[in-house]
């Protein structure tokens, strides 16, 4: 059987205390989940065990053999594989091609693609994939599909040990039950899963044990079975959460926009449902002016008739944040402070002092403005993103999968600035594939099925089950 043992695992940058002796044992049949806020030192562990950063302390065996991996290759070699929220697949190639990618098999020193071809379909048969094809280009597939692709790139490798990291943030409720299915089909192969996340329901339904991490210690951990979601979410975050969703008295004013028969109003939070590829994306893209679609005319936003591009839009006082923030939303290779008021540039001091405060109000942990933003971790990354709507004073928030890489905490800080900036009378549209998000922040709620708005209802007349049926239609 399977088992990896982390024992008193350490890591400082710097002055930072990243890993504070960090312990843990991950057995082969069993899904253990790791819990943590951003900042509590998970990436970093994670990390550690796929040889990227090699610990300052420490010991981990694999199998009761030593396992020290020098590099990611190495790691994948003695058998431990990483499924990352961000997808390190290269969309121009198949899928074969993929499954393949940095142990491609060759002959006679050309590239072997019959043998390719073979192994990816062995990989896809051992992960019970039966739509996926060899000559698929990855480019055509949705990302659940394209997810399927990296697990089974894991399983070519030979892993014993599979590291989903938020493995659901991209993804339907119908995609996430397929996803669940091929983790129980993993974990009754004997493969020990190492799974990341912030959906507490979803460790409740999957998991089998968990340790939670804060400020880069273990904390606890035990039988999922054995605690209750509010106990995990006391131990994740040192504090109690009694109100994730805080909801308050909204005064609904004039219209800020109009799009066709849909009108968002001052002082409102209107949710986008839907799955994945039905257009909500697509919808807020076009009113923002990132893509062309919908009809000049039909657009109207504080008295600004037609179609405008992003930069007017700021002007006008309508801001996105994009659910794609590493390839749209950040320039990882800048600083916190330059990236939080890129809409709005101001001097070098005034710039530090902005995003100080902002880093303050959100509870943005870094070390300082100047820290390059590609440093933080993904739900930092995140709140920075939200900072820069919030720093250049948008009346017109539009967000896209806000809750991507947010933990517990962050979310119900953040849902508190949404209920803020309605309260305040300015409006927010949120596209978002968790249904009890929705349900939770918003006022009115309008599923997007095929490319097509239904009108937008009271919140308390929806359902999770309502909301799904009507988005499947």
């Amino acid at each position: 059987m399977v088992e990896l043992t982390l024992q008193d695992i350490r890591k400082h940058f710097g002055a930072t205390v990243a890993l504070d002796g960090v312990s843990l044992t991950i057995r082969g049949g069993e899904v253990h989940a790791l819990l943590g806020e951003n900042g509590a030192g998970k990436s970093t562990l994670m990390k550690v065990l796929s040889g990227a950063v090699e610990p300052d302390s420490g010991a981990m065996q694999l199998g009761g053999v030593a396992y020290q991996p020098r590099d990611p290759k190495e790691a994948r070699r003695l058998g431990v594989s990483m499924i990352y929220q961000e997808l390190s697949l290269c969309r121009n190639l198949t899928v074969a091609e993929n499954i393949s990618l940095g142990d491609e098999p060759r002959k006679y020193g050309w590239l072997d693609r019959p043998r390719m071809n073979e192994v990816a379909r062995a990989a896809l048969e051992a992960i019970g994939s039966s739509t996926l094809k060899p000559a698929m280009v990855l480019d055509t597939l949705p990302i659940s599909a394209q997810q399927l692709v990296e697990i089974a790139k894991a399983a070519a490798s030979g892993a014993l040990v599979f590291v989903f990291d938020e493995p659901t943030s991209s993804l339907t409720q119908a995609d996430v039950r397929k996803l669940f299915l091929l983790i129980a089909r993993l974990k009754a192969q004997g493969h020990a899963i190492v799974y990341i996340s912030h959906f507490i329901e979803e460790v409740k339904e999957i998991a089998d044990c968990y340790t939670v991490l804060r400020d880069g210690k273990t904390v606890s951990s035990g039988r999922v079975a054995d605690v209750t979601p509010e106990q995990l979410i006391a131990q994740m975050v040192g504090r109690d959460l009694s109100a994730l969703y805080p909801r308050s008295e909204h005064a609904v004013g004039e219209v800020l926009l109009t799009v066709g028969g849909f009108e968002v109003r001052r002082g409102e939070v209107v949710g986008l449902a839907g799955l994945v590829g039905s257009g909500r994306t697509e919808f807020l893209r076009e009113i923002f002016g990132l893509d062309q679609g919908q009809p000049a005319g039909s657009q109207q936003f504080l008295g600004h008739k037609g179609a405008f591009a992003p930069v007017q839009r700021w002007r006008q006082g309508m801001g996105l944040l994009s659910e794609n923030r590493k390839e749209e939303g950040l320039a990882l290779g800048l600083p916190i402070a330059e990236n939080l008021t890129l809409s709005k540039p101001a001097g070098p001091r005034a710039r530090a002092a902005s995003a100080k405060l902002w880093m303050e109000r959100l509870a943005i942990r870094a070390r300082e403005p100047a820290q390059i933003i590609g440093e933080l971790s993904g739900g930092n990354q995140q709140k920075v993103a939200l900072a820069r709507l919030l720093h250049h004073g948008v009346q017109l928030y539009l967000l896209d999968e806000l809750k991507r890489g947010i933990d517990v905490g962050s979310k119900a800080e953040i849902y508190k600035w949404i209920d803020k900036l309605a309260r305040e009378g300015n409006a927010v549209v949120m596209v978002s594939s968790y249904l009890p998000e929705l349900l939770g922040v918003c006022d009115r709620i309008a599923v997007m099925r095929r490319g097509k708005l239904g009108t937008p209802r009271p919140t308390g007349e929806w359902t999770e089950h309502s909301l799904l049926t009507e988005a499947i239609g």
